[in-house]
């Protein structure tokens, strides 16, 4: 069987850098391109030695055209806007889109899903295996207890980190809401400052750490009546991010149009 061909985009980037290192390490997988925005400081770079490798005979680019020749599938971690022109230029072309950017719009989501119309994307604000089973746990919960049992989503990610909550937060408070039944948008709580008044029933509370550099941390609190419930997922190497990508794009390569998750790659359904 042939290398599963793979384009890098967002390579310059703290995960970007782990993806190129896991496809040049990884068995059946084969580097054909690196994307960077037109103004990265990595143009033109050997994508070997950007993952702290060997050289590899691959240049990072931000010509789109040129990169995504002869590719089978992008992993895509990189901005909000680019993902959405690389998701129409993919669909355009037919090549699977395995999208782990976060920070999205609804306009930036409603963009993605129409792309997914015309070829395979899977999205997910976070691809490990971990956090997936954490998701559906946090599913089942919710189902479970009643609304006598506050839902609050703590998460914590290093200094750098652009945007809060984290998409592995959000992804997490959808669990959550799809376990109650409710629209997210209607009950989350991203904020809290002041004379706030009491805690509204049925709200899904959020709150977001910065600092040092953890590489992501997230707890699901269920707190009832005299008793509590935390799920807990610490990540500690960003390698779990980048095989959960790759086995999405392994995945993804021959599927039907249409937007999948993480949850569709590892058959984990309605846990």
């Amino acid at each position: 069987m042939a290398d599963l061909r793979i384009v890098i985009a967002g390579a310059g980037g703290r995960m970007g850098r782990t993806l190129l290192r896991a496809v040049l390490e990884g068995e059946g997988l084969s580097l054909v391109g690196a994307l960077e925005y037109s103004g990265s400081t990595h143009l033109g770079e050997d994508a070997g030695l950007l993952a702290g490798l060997p050289p590899a005979g691959v240049t990072v680019q931000s010509d789109m055209a040129a990169t995504l020749s002869g590719a089978d599938v992008v992993v895509d971690f990189s901005t909000p806007s680019s993902s959405v022109r690389l998701a129409e230029r993919l669909a355009d072309q037919g090549i699977a889109h395995v999208i782990g950017t976060t920070g999205f719009s609804s306009g930036d989501l409603s963009a993605i899903a129409a792309a997914a119309r015309r070829t395979a994307i899977v999205k997910s604000g976070n691809m490990s295996l971990g956090v997936n089973l954490l998701a559906a746990l946090t599913r089942r919960v919710a189902a479970t207890l009643n609304d006598g049992f506050d839902i609050e989503i703590v998460e914590m990610h290093h200094a750098r980190k652009v945007d809060a909550p984290s998409g592995t937060a959000l992804l997490l408070g959808e669990a959550a809401a799809e376990g109650r039944e409710v629209d997210l948008s209607e009950h989350a709580v991203r904020v809290r400052d002041g004379h706030t008044g009491s805690r509204r029933a049925g709200d899904i509370g959020f709150a977001s750490l910065r600092g040092g550099s953890v590489v992501g941390e997230h707890i699901v609190i269920f707190a009832g009546p005299s008793e509590r419930i935390e799920l807990v997922h610490k990540a500690e190497d960003r390698s779990i991010f980048a095989n959960g990508a790759l086995t999405a794009a392994r995945w993804a390569v021959g599927k039907e149009p249409g937007l999948y998750s993480m949850a569709d790659v590892l058959g984990l359904g309605t846990v």
